[in-house]
């Protein structure tokens, strides 16, 4: 029988001190927000482009745009659905010549990344796509680099990363759950 044991690595604190320090890196690195906008992986990603996007307009005192998207169609490991969604909080999304910052909960292979980019793609043509992420696990299979992370955590294939917000989980934490070998 195996036995699983799990230990939270990111508490509510340490989500939002993580999430402010990427806002301001954002700043930092593109100058402002002038052609920026962000937008969120369904589902967890959506939440934290959200709450960036907060911080920012309490740091900047302007409003950036927020969009979310599913990748479902574009995953190179899952059923095929016949269509993508590419949703913008509040109209339609528009990305052409923008700087587009994509939000991920947790970067892992780089597949869902890859997606994400391959639907964006189909939608024009950004100026530059940057990488968000709350917690980069390591193992990647494609050449992928988040520019902004919230925590490095490596790990090992048989450890699984758990996130957790409060906008669908009623709580904010990470977690790290590791798979112990078969006992008999």
């Amino acid at each position: 029988m195996s036995e699983t044991t799990a230990h939270a690595i990111m508490d509510e604190m340490a989500i939002r001190r993580a999430l402010t320090r990427i806002a301001h890196e954002i700043l930092e690195k593109n100058k402002g927000i002038e052609t920026c906008m962000l937008i969120g992986i369904r589902t967890r990603g959506i939440y934290l482009a959200q709450r960036v996007a907060e911080q920012i307009l309490e740091i900047e005192g302007v409003p950036i745009p927020v969009g979310e998207i599913d990748i479902t169609s574009y995953r190179d490991d899952r059923i095929k659905v016949s269509s993508v969604e590419a949703v913008p909080k509040g109209g339609s999304l528009h990305i052409q010549d923008k700087k587009v910052i994509l939000f991920d909960d947790v970067l892992f292979t780089g597949r869902t990344v890859r997606a994400a980019m391959d639907a964006l793609i189909d939608l024009g043509r950004p100026q530059m796509i940057q990488l968000a992420v709350l917690v980069d696990r390591g193992h990647r299979e494609l050449p992928i680099r988040p520019d902004y992370v919230g925590k490095n955590v490596p790990t090992s294939k048989n450890e699984k990363i758990d996130v957790f917000l409060t906008e669908i989980d009623e709580q904010d934490r990470v977690i790290i759950q590791q798979q112990r070998g078969k006992q008999e």
